[in-house]
């Protein structure tokens, strides 16, 4: 289905483009971004809205200016959203003052139709059965200038946000190479991890499988362990020693820096120096 989308706050509207104009469902705000396309496919698939990278390349390229080039992997802007929701289509909301060519997005603010468009989605939201879920992000700040919110993540975004949190940068080698670092849980999803930046290292392929393995760790006081594992089961490990007693590359922000309790998990249960 074609979709546009209109904000209010932190939640974006979801529009379906009929001959009627009717807001359709939505998803709350959680971060915005420039990824090369290929790199948003390889995090959302087909959450992008496309059954294929070549199909979402397609769908692109409509709006770009220049002629399309096969083998180039340009940027685009990618809004994360989370939680999303539709409703019913008895409670879909009609959309007033809709141009057709729009095609970036719509804002009301609570000067025109926008409160009532946002009083009647909150209500909506509380009488679903996925209310419980949203309660947390769907009250205050009830209306007004766009606010940032974090709802829970889903691995396409926990990827892209700690990414970003790290500056597209390895934590351990500050190597600046995209295509090979990757979003770590330090505590893993299926062991009561979560999708938080507080729960993430942005690390280089092979460091993030050694991590993972428990040939490496991060202590809470950010610095790097290399466990002698590496030397005595494969006679070698000089490029990784070097990393040993240094520190971490740290996202801005306690928000977004790795937990304390992350890090002893990982020390505790993942670890063997």
């Amino acid at each position: 289905m074609p979709f546009k989308a209109l904000q209010a706050g932190g939640l974006f509207l979801f529009k379906l483009h009929t001959p009627d104009d009717y807001i359709v469902g939505g998803g709350f705000f959680s971060h915005f971004t420039i990824l090369p396309a290929s790199f948003a496919w390889d995090a959302f698939g087909e959450k992008n809205g496309a059954r294929t990278l070549q199909e979402m390349r397609f769908r692109i390229e409509r709006y770009r200016r220049t002629k399309p080039n096969p083998g180039e992997d340009y940027s685009i802007g990618c809004i994360l959203l989370e939680s999303p929701f539709f409703f019913r289509r008895d409670d879909w909301i009609p959309l007033p003052d809709w141009q057709r060519p729009i095609v970036r997005g719509r804002g009301y603010d609570s000067t025109t139709d926008g409160r009532a468009i946002w009083d009647r989605v909150q209500a909506l939201l509380r009488a679903a059965p996925q209310a419980e879920t949203l309660e947390a992000v769907a009250t205050p700040p009830r209306f007004g200038q766009p606010q940032i919110v974090l709802p829970r993540l889903g691995q396409g975004s926990f990827r892209v946000i700690v990414t970003d949190a790290y500056h597209r940068r390895c934590a351990f080698t500050r190597s600046p190479v995209l295509h090979v670092l990757e979003a770590a849980h330090i505590r893993p999803y299926a062991q009561g991890g979560i999708h938080a930046p507080q729960n993430g290292l942005l690390l280089r392929q092979d460091l993030h499988t050694l991590f993972d393995r428990g040939y490496m760790t991060v202590t809470p006081d950010y610095t790097i362990e290399v466990s002698r594992r590496i030397k005595d089961e494969f006679d070698n490990g000089r490029e990784y020693y070097g990393l040993h007693g240094g520190q971490i590359q740290l996202p801005e922000g306690p928000a977004r820096r790795p937990a304390v309790d992350f890090l002893k998990w990982h020390n505790d249960n993942v670890y063997q120096g």
